[in-house]
């Protein structure tokens, strides 16, 4: 696994870059794209972004700077926050097998890069685009440090999730000091929401189960529903902090139907209660140990009968991890 001053360096000696983001963008990758693609262009290099055509209203504009043109023909390929293969946009599938260098957070990382830098440590991979900024001896403009505040902002809710550290607050603060407007960024994905966003939370919470005295609630999102309410993708965006917002609730899932009738599962949990990411492991997705996902090739209830059998018997798991926690820590639910 390279540093940060090795990978500093690879991108001195490089130029025509191209980055890529993953499918179903949130803030982290679309700031991790932005925030680098400014780095590699102060630094005098040319760096687009593959257009994703999954970036919610309030995210695209992130992206408008940077997106590359059709005609362009990249000589080096970088992938921000995406931790498989899976995860790269339709319109990346022909740069799957190209991808010189990958940068991430994820402890679920499939190393399909021919080189990565990845430490599971940081809440969000904008911290690791922030010391390859620091490495490559390069000033952090206003212009590259917006997109990476958003980025860690929004990958820690506010600051308010367990993966933020202290090195989390201190690189908010130097992106801060840059003169970035930073309360429009949190008034922008903290603080706004559209009337159908809002209806669409309360229909949730009102048909939301729970299970085990409370401590698992599921969450579904059918496409019928945000058809009756005429909700957007934009309005259906981070719809899975909603469950674990209820006081008791260590297991909050949200079951999301595809166009195709495949689910989509969010997992978040209290990490000393389960390993969100070995359970989503199990259906071929990953993540971290209190954040993570897959998708299942099932019907929203048969997917919701599969996750809650899945997660009762990783909290019931004798398994042990390194870190002592396996799936989970075993407790008594009854």
């Amino acid at each position: 696994m390279m540093t940060d001053q090795q990978v500093a360096g690879v991108l001195r000696a490089q130029d025509s870059i191209l980055i890529l983001t993953h499918i179903r963008p949130d803030g982290d990758t679309i700031g991790c794209a932005a925030g680098l693609c400014a780095l590699l262009r102060q630094m005098g290099k040319t760096a687009y972004v593959l257009p994703n055509l999954g970036a919610t209203r309030h995210l695209a504009p992130y992206l408008t700077p940077y997106l590359a043109p059709e005609q362009f023909t990249p000589s080096f390929l970088i992938s921000v926050d995406t931790a498989s293969l899976s995860l790269i946009p339709e319109n990346g599938a022909a740069y799957q097998d190209k991808i010189d260098l990958a940068i991430d957070h994820h402890p679920s990382y499939e190393g399909f890069a021919n080189a990565a830098y990845v430490d599971s440590s940081c809440a969000a991979c904008a911290e690791l685009i922030y010391y390859i900024a620091l490495a490559c001896g390069e000033t952090i403009s206003p212009e590259i440090a917006l997109p990476l505040y958003m980025a860690i902002a929004t990958d820690t809710g506010c600051f308010q999730y367990s993966n933020t550290t202290s090195k989390t607050h201190f690189i908010a603060g130097a992106l801060i000091d840059t003169g970035i407007d930073y309360r429009k960024v949190n008034r922008l994905h903290f603080r706004t929401k559209s009337r159908n966003r809002m209806y669409l939370e309360a229909r949730l919470i009102s048909a939301m189960s729970f299970f085990d005295k409370g401590s698992i609630a599921i969450s579904c999102v059918t496409q019928a529903l945000l058809d009756e309410i005429g909700a957007t993708e934009d309005d259906a965006e981070d719809l899975a902090d909603i469950p674990g917002r209820i006081e008791g609730v260590e297991v909050a899932v949200t079951i999301r139907e595809q166009e195709d009738g495949a689910s989509k599962v969010s997992l978040r949990t209290s990490p000393a209660f389960l390993n969100a990411s070995k359970v989503c492991a199990l259906f071929g997705g990953g993540g971290h140990v209190a954040a993570a996902g897959c998708t299942m090739p099932y019907s929203v209830e048969q997917t919701k009968e599969t996750i809650l059998d899945a997660i009762r018997k990783a909290l019931y798991s004798p398994e042990q991890d390194t870190a002592g926690r396996g799936l989970c820590q075993v407790v008594s639910l009854s």
